[in-house]
């Protein structure tokens, strides 16, 4: 049996703490690092942070006006899509988003859709039904609040958020999500594999 005077065993015990925290916190590293080295097609447009940043803490609202926070999804991966009704790139990017909630949503990563600005409860449920996307949020930013805390600048903007809560990725414009190169990259972040 080890004996440690109480000063050697605080010591021991920092020590062992700080490499169970390391140890614990590669995987979430490596986890982004391969993601960076699946980047093709589209997802070259997503630039990953060298270290994850703070996310965005104002309110936003649900469709039905409940508050709503970024907090509110941690715990898993996040992919937040911030759009807009008027916004035609949107339009082209938001079935592919839909197909990307299809096939890897759960609870490792969900899709969350937030339209910024003034943006219509009729317009937001046309838009949806015209481009037939049904399994997304119909989330509310009305004014941008949130965008503006989070620098979205133009739209669509796209940020990933890891399950901590922090901002670890950034696309801006839009991109086909539903693709391969897309799926590999949120896989590689989820540990689901390409």
């Amino acid at each position: 049996m080890l004996c440690l005077s109480g000063g050697k065993m605080k010591k021991l015990a920092l020590a062992l703490l700080y490499t169970a925290a390391t140890v614990l916190a590669i995987p979430a590293h490596a986890d982004v690092e391969a993601a960076q080295a699946l980047r093709d097609g589209d997802m070259k447009k997503l630039n990953f942070h060298a270290e994850a940043k703070p996310a965005g803490t104002n309110a936003f609202e649900s469709f039905d006006g409940d508050p709503l926070t970024l907090e509110d999804w941690q715990g898993k991966w996040v992919l937040v899509n911030f759009w807009a009704t008027w916004c035609a790139p949107c339009r082209e990017e938001m079935p592919a988003l839909a197909q990307l909630q299809t096939d890897m949503g759960g609870e490792d990563f969900e899709v969350v859709t937030v339209a910024a600005g003034r943006n219509p409860k009729p317009a937001m449920t046309s838009f949806f039904d015209e481009i037939a996307v049904d399994n997304l949020p119909l989330h509310r930013d009305p004014k941008s609040a949130l965008a503006r805390e989070m620098g979205v600048l133009g739209l669509p903007i796209t940020v990933i958020l890891n399950p901590e809560g922090e901002e670890v990725a950034r696309l801006q414009g839009d991109a086909d999500w539903a693709s391969d190169e897309a799926r590999a990259v949120i896989g590689a972040l989820i540990g689901a594999g390409g």
